[in-house]
């Protein structure tokens, strides 16, 4: 085993950095996995899902967490993220 992981990128990471992991691991464009999700998105939302499993599993790039902790990290993040968007959306509703 050579030692390489699939882990979510920081530094290229539009939401979760899922794909910016992927690309790297497999040496193709990010953009090339974007269109992968989405594609995969029309069929009934497996692109979706899909994406929302690798989140919940792949450990951050420079994450020393394993197993459950990672899951907790995904989590918090997903939690953030969705708070974010739900204060952005009351924000453009109440204007």
């Amino acid at each position: 085993m050579n030692g390489k992981r699939i882990t979510r990128s920081r530094g290229d990471r539009l939401i979760a950095g899922v794909a910016g992991g992927l690309a790297v691991y497999f040496g193709i464009d990010p953009l090339f996995v974007r269109i992968g999700f989405v594609l995969l998105s029309l069929f009934n939302g497996v692109g979706l899902i899909l994406y929302l499993v690798l989140w919940l599993i792949t450990p951050n790039e420079d994450s020393l967490s394993e197993g459950r902790a990672t899951v907790e990290e995904a989590v918090a993040e997903m939690r953030a993220l969705v708070e974010d968007l739900v204060a952005r959306l009351r924000g453009v509703l109440q204007r």
